[in-house]
């Protein structure tokens, strides 16, 4: 049986995502690696996991999603409560939902979303700190929206994707992309088909550029036309990157805050 699970995770002492070891064995800490123990304690038998996108270390997650297979028999709540008991108090399983055999949690995925925050104030922050990044000069967080638009769109985002990014290819449809700021605190709103490696982080490196009067409003479109990551901004902290979620169509049977209305079925 196939089950799609809703976690949420505090990256800040993780190494990101990704299991870095086999199945079973001792390795540095991973979030997968920490949610296959749990589930494999439960299952009793081995269980691993598919997520809907690999998360770098330091960055968050509130709804993560995931999809395991098993012939162990447990009620949904059974996974989410008897999971969450095992598991770091960074990490929790929100829900459990059981789901088609070709229900896919990275393939089924219609499109992700992040969100990027940031305090511009002369002092670094206290309180948060592992959810916030921190610029020192002030932004203008209206100059960064305005740029980011010529982001929109399906195009290479070669000038936005790490050395290391293993894509066969840096074509994407950035669906949406929003700044806004309330109070001291800048908040980047992506939304795109997927993501290239450290494609939001970035966006962002490049923004704040803008967003401090180093750059023109026009540089983002520059720099998408250009492809290439030598001529972009520095890549922003992970700390400040949440992953939202995946989306997936209403036909999938998830819970709203992963379900997209708009998509055909």
């Amino acid at each position: 049986m196939r089950f799609a699970l809703g976690v949420e995770y505090d990256g800040t002492d993780f190494l990101g995502w990704q299991r870095l070891s086999q199945p079973g064995e001792a390795g540095p800490p991973t979030v997968q690696g920490a949610l296959e123990a749990a589930l494999s304690a439960v299952a009793d038998a081995p269980v691993e996991t598919v997520c809907a996108g690999r998360t770098d270390a330091g960055v968050h997650a509130q709804c993560q999603v995931v999809h395991f297979d098993t012939q162990a028999l447990r009620e949904p709540r059974g996974w989410v409560l008897g999971a969450t008991g095992r598991l770091p108090p960074a990490v929790a399983v929100r829900w459990c939902v059981p789901v088609a055999e070709d229900f896919h949690a990275r393939f089924s995925a219609r499109a992700r979303r992040y969100r990027y925050r940031l305090l511009d104030r002369p002092v670094r922050p206290a309180l948060g700190r592992q959810y916030l990044s921190w610029s020192r000069r002030a932004l203008d967080a209206a100059a960064m929206h305005r740029a980011a638009q010529a982001l929109l769109g399906e195009h290479d985002f070669s000038s936005f994707r790490t050395v290391h990014c293993q894509a066969p290819h840096a074509r994407r449809n950035l669906q949406r992309i929003a700044v806004g700021r309330e109070g001291a605190e800048i908040a980047v709103d992506v939304q795109a088909n997927a993501f290239l490696h450290h494609m939001v982080r970035n966006i962002v490196g490049s923004l704040i550029e803008v967003g401090a009067g180093e750059r023109p409003e026009a540089w983002i479109g520059e720099l998408l036309a250009a492809r290439d990551r030598t001529l972009a901004g520095p890549t922003a902290p992970p700390a400040g990157l949440l992953f939202l979620g995946p989306l997936y169509p209403a036909c999938r049977g998830l819970p709203p805050e992963v379900t997209e209305r708009d998509f055909p079925e």
